[in-house]
């Protein structure tokens, strides 16, 4: 008698997606973009698979209510270049939260996100709003606690 014991590979179509509602007050940006991004990537559930997009959608409200550690409001820098020389820009987190606090918030969760074309697809489900006010009521998010354990 053999028994036969395989994994189960889930495809996106598959999966039934939710949506998530996030808020960041007072939250430390690291913390929060680890479980929004394991939320993002579907490792929350039992249908998880490395190769596919299996997770939910995140909403993220009081973006801009967000916590640094430490010192990183002053020391930690965002950069771009442009490609050309002294293309260089630099913006200290600071000037960030206060400025493009959504675009802080995408760059943490982005970091966690696999490279390629399946994180970026996993990327565009995760919606970030600098307020508290979203439009996505529509979709009946239920409200993620981040203290929980995955």
């Amino acid at each position: 008698m053999t028994l036969s014991r395989s994994t189960q590979s889930f495809t996106p179509a598959d999966v039934e997606r939710r949506w998530f509602v996030v808020d960041l007050e007072g939250q430390v940006l690291g913390r929060a973009a680890t479980r929004i991004a394991n939320v993002l990537r579907g490792k929350h559930k039992p249908t998880y698979t490395p190769h596919a997009d299996t997770g939910d959608f995140v909403v993220v409200v009081n973006a801009s209510k967000v916590v640094l550690t430490g010192a990183k409001l002053d020391s930690k820098m965002y950069r771009t270049h442009s490609q050309y020389i002294g293309g260089l820009k630099e913006t200290p987190a600071r000037q960030m939260i206060a400025e493009k606090s959504d675009e802080a918030v995408r760059r943490a969760v982005r970091g966690m996100m696999p490279k390629g074309p399946l994180g970026r697809s996993m990327l565009r489900k995760l919606k970030v709003y600098a307020g508290a006010d979203h439009p996505h009521a529509a979709q009946e998010p239920q409200t993620l606690d981040l203290q929980q354990e995955n």
